[in-house]
């Protein structure tokens, strides 16, 4: 294991061990704001709320498909919304191309929070997926997936190699923030995929994900030239991207 990654994990267990008020630093009243924000402007699909253990209910929007060929978990970036921009294109397009997708409130920190301040709310976020891919198995989906990006693609990969049994078959992250971690816990197709004007923390490193990726059966890696971090202008073209994988691993 590289130096580097020795670190991070030391210091995410570090951070893990004194977590236990993580729930109560939780930005709530923003995230009760997000989704007073959200559902005024709902137009697509509907309102699900998720409750935790603490009693904590979460915002999920749920968007079936017609003949569903699958279903999808979709986890936001740092500090954002459901519905927000790039989530809100991504949980109708997927739609559109045949999965039905529950795109769900991840955990939030005020807004000056920084990505370490978000470590010690792992633990919450892998609670959240697992309520969300055991609400659309019990909707009757047998293959679920989860589409993250940013922070929620590193949430997303902490839940994949925490978690002993995630129940998806399939994972793919965006943009993803300060690397890949355990990838040989990993046991599902994954997909990787970010853009040629990306933020430097996720083209970083870049090469030695795909090493890694490839050495599981039907996984690949994506660079989409011209693409942002948000993919401005380019949601479409990644949509197709993710449906096309989909369609190849989620049978």
């Amino acid at each position: 294991m590289p130096l580097t990654t020795r670190f991070l994990h030391a210091l995410l267990a570090a951070l893990l061990c004194c977590m236990s008020g993580a729930a109560a630093a939780q930005d709530y009243e923003r995230e009760a704001r997000w989704a007073k924000e959200t559902l005024a402007t709902l137009m697509v699909g509907s309102a699900v709320q998720l409750e935790q253990k603490n009693g904590h209910r979460f915002l999920g929007l749920y968007t079936p498909a017609q003949n569903s060929r699958g279903a999808v978990v979709i986890a936001h970036g740092r500090g954002w919304a459901p519905d927000f921009e790039l989530y809100g294109a991504l949980r109708t397009q997927l739609a559109e191309a045949g999965y039905s997708t529950l795109s769900i409130q991840m955990p939030v920190l005020p807004g000056t929070a920084k990505i370490g301040d978000y470590l010690p709310l792992f633990p919450d976020s892998n609670e959240r997926f697992a309520l969300a891919i055991a609400w659309l198995r019990a909707q009757g989906h047998s293959r679920v997936a989860i589409v993250s990006h940013s922070l929620g693609a590193t949430m997303a990969n902490q839940y994949m190699i925490t978690v002993p049994d995630p129940s998806v078959d399939a994972w793919v992250f965006i943009s993803i923030i300060n690397g890949l971690e355990d990838m040989f816990r990993i046991k599902v197709p994954v997909l990787d995929v970010f853009g040629t004007l990306d933020w430097q923390v996720t083209r970083y490193g870049a090469e030695e994900r795909r090493a890694q990726i490839l050495k599981i059966a039907g996984s690949e890696q994506v660079i989409v030239q011209g693409a942002e971090h948000f993919f401005d202008r380019k949601q479409e073209e990644l949509a197709g991207i993710i449906s096309a994988f989909l369609g190849r691993v989620l049978k």
